[in-house]
């Protein structure tokens, strides 16, 4: 998958601005759908299967947008001051490089903080795009750009921008290209506007109406230097959710990943999330409400323009995610 991942990595598809992305997503599953459609909100939705008797209409979701910034005004020196499309914080923003949708560059700075300031409000950045001026600025209020970085292959372990969440796009993929049969309706489903509020989720689960959910994405790391205290590493296999600040997994769902992985020697770990969601909270609550999981990928400096993972613990996603849906759900 590693070509995929950079593939999709280095496309650029911020929040509402999911299309390229979205294109690249097609080529790659065309033919392995039975049907595919996008709908009125962006989301790319891919069908495969018929539900048996002993069958499910599962919706298992990747969003394909990452996090953008907004100019909001450029001032008379040509310095564009920007709101974020996401949660990205000042703190990690001073000296990243951004590429605008039309194909301007730039660099994130920051104003001198005063005495006692230690890290930089949101409003105290800016993007320098090298004009000498507002009239020589060659963005304007409304343009959007993304973090502009080449991946970077570390062998065991991958660098990227938007890897949050690309490769979770890329596991999809993979899962459809491995699953040989399954007793279920699939809906593989690449979903818009995560990053601003699972709007993409919200509407297409609405639309698919599913019986169980699944979504697979990345999760912060507690592996690194001081970091916050978290069961969650890099290379200990995929993490199935427990709860997160948005919601609380069902139990049956956590059970039955947790055995089922047992049961296929797949390595996993437990993941509580204190700050932050997933789409599968969405998805949860609903219509009448559905039973949701999340298999999420662990990952180090999240939401910044170099997020770090490791290809095993993607590897072993999909073999997890293939094993949930090649049989029946016990208990549903």
């Amino acid at each position: 998958m590693k070509a995929l991942i950079q593939q999709l990595s280095e496309a650029t598809g911020p929040s509402g601005y999911e299309a390229p992305v979205r294109e690249l997503v097609k080529s790659a599953v065309a033919g392995l759908a039975d049907e595919l459609r996008v709908d009125a909100l962006g989301n790319l939705i891919a069908s495969k299967g018929s539900k048996s008797q002993d069958g499910l209409r599962v919706i298992l979701t990747a969003h394909l947008d990452e996090i953008g910034l907004m100019v909001t005004h450029v001032d008379e020196k040509g310095f564009a001051r920007f709101a974020t499309l996401g949660d990205a914080l000042p703190q990690t923003l001073i000296g990243a490089r951004v590429r605008f949708l039309n194909s301007a560059q730039g660099v994130i700075g920051g104003e001198q903080l005063d005495s006692g300031e230690k890290l930089h409000r949101l409003d105290q950045v800016y993007i320098d795009t090298g004009a000498a001026g507002r009239e020589k600025s060659l963005v304007q209020v409304g343009d959007v750009a993304v973090f502009d970085r080449p991946f970077l292959d570390l062998g065991q372990r991958m660098v990227g921008k938007a890897l949050d969440n690309r490769v979770g796009v890329a596991a999809v993929i993979e899962v459809m290209r491995r699953l040989e049969t399954t007793p279920h309706e699939i809906y593989f489903t690449f979903t818009a506007q995560k990053v601003v509020g699972d709007r993409g989720a919200t509407v297409a689960a609405y639309g698919v109406d599913p019986q169980l959910a699944i979504s697979l994405q990345v999760t912060p790391s507690g592996d690194t230097p001081k970091a916050r205290l978290a069961e969650i590493a890099l290379g200990h296999g995929p993490a199935i959710k427990v709860r997160d600040s948005g919601m609380i997994c069902d139990p049956r769902v956590v059970r039955w990943m947790t055995e089922t992985a047992e049961n296929a020697k797949i390595a996993y770990q437990l993941e509580i999330l204190e700050g932050g969601t997933s789409e599968a909270r969405a998805i949860q609550i609903t219509r009448g409400g559905v039973p949701a999981g999340c298999v999420s990928i662990p990952c180090r400096y999240l939401h910044t323009s170099s997020e770090l993972i490791d290809y095993e613990d993607v590897q072993k996603s999909v073999a997890l995610v293939v094993e949930l849906l090649s049989r029946p759900v016990p208990w549903l």
